[in-house]
């Protein structure tokens, strides 16, 4: 399934239905967390930025999704996050999909932000911030508003050219959006904020006098040793839910905290087995780096609307011999072909 299968696929189901209908996929997977095999994601990290490989398997079915993380590709004219991901049938290890993952991520991504808020913010919650107006802003500000009916956006980005680009995009959907002048400024009455910034660095794009009581934060923008966007006084003022605790200890916020730090995984949550939110006071901090989990919700939910409408195509991908324990047979059948005929 390539990029042009997903942009049609969106715009034949809808953008917000796309991001409801995978956050549900996303909280049906984390509701039977137990069935997966799970663990942090393989990582090279050199001075230009990182790639990944994410594995997870659920007993049935393998994926594992391709992706990097370049900050500085925008100067070159290139995306700063492309990937790739598979399925494959656990019994044959056949691959049933190979499909583009960077439309697919920026979507899983945001369904996944959503999908937490959805039980960790207050009931009433109405009016995001959104610090980073790069790639996922759009996403994250159409995934909130379809799974939490969030319509009023506070938006700041340091670039310029990033807000003009935010605001093109974004201005005749149906948004009340203020663009404000500095982060602190953007954060002022929001009740959900969204930091996504890019920079791989260890920087503080909230601090702790920018956070009030009762705010839900979505830290979705640090994703790898060294790269933070939070106040560290912050996460002690919350409580703080995670995707996976062995991964997040090494990319999320909470990397800059005592390795005991407590905190809770989101399939609790979701599960029933802990409290997501507590009281209208509460501060809740969801330090999403990402986990496969949400990549294998998000191919099946691709898979499953692709066989739907017949979408994608075929890939002369795996060898098919006629006996299956002959496979040179298949370059002795193209050299009987290419030799040339005697006269």
């Amino acid at each position: 399934m390539d990029v042009d299968a997903v942009v049609e696929l969106v715009d034949r189901i809808g953008l917000e239905t796309v991001l409801t209908e995978m956050a549900g996929y996303i909280e049906e997977d984390y509701r039977r967390w137990g069935a997966f095999e799970k663990s942090p994601r393989l990582a090279s990290h050199s001075a230009d930025g990182v790639i990944e490989l994410m594995p997870i398997s659920d007993g049935e079915a393998f994926a594992f999704k391709y992706v990097n993380g370049h900050p500085t590709n925008v100067a070159r004219g290139l995306q700063t996050v492309v990937g790739f991901g598979v399925l494959a049938s656990v019994r044959t290890g056949y691959p049933e999909l190979i499909a583009e993952m960077t439309i697919t991520t920026a979507l899983r991504t945001a369904a996944t932000s959503a999908m937490a808020a959805r039980h960790l913010a207050r009931d009433d919650a109405s009016t995001m911030a959104i610090v980073g107006l790069g790639a996922q802003s759009e996403f994250q500000a159409h995934a909130f508003r379809a799974v939490l009916g969030v319509r009023r956006l506070r938006v700041y980005d340091v670039d310029p050219a990033a807000t003009r680009k935010f605001i093109a995009n974004m201005g005749d959907r149906g948004f009340d959006i203020t663009v404000a002048g500095s982060a602190a400024e953007a954060v002022v009455g929001a009740d959900i904020i969204t930091t996504v910034t890019a920079d791989k660095a260890r920087n503080h794009i909230l601090s702790d006098n920018m956070v009030g009581a009762g705010v839900h934060l979505n830290a979705v923008g640090g994703d790898c040793p060294g790269k933070t966007e939070l106040q560290v006084d912050i996460l002690r003022r919350g409580e703080v839910f995670v995707e996976f605790a062995p991964q997040t200890r090494i990319e999320g916020e909470i990397q800059q905290l005592e390795p005991d730090f407590p905190v809770t995984e989101l399939w609790q949550v979701v599960s029933g087995q802990a409290p997501g939110r507590r009281g209208a006071d509460q501060i809740t901090i969801f330090d999403s780096v990402g986990f496969a989990i949400e990549d294998f919700s998000a191919l099946r939910y691709v898979r499953d609307r692709m066989v739907e409408a017949g979408d994608g195509a075929r890939l002369n991908l795996l060898a098919s011999p006629r006996d299956p324990r002959d496979l040179f047979g298949l370059l002795n059948a193209r050299e009987e072909t290419a030799m040339p005929v005697a006269v």
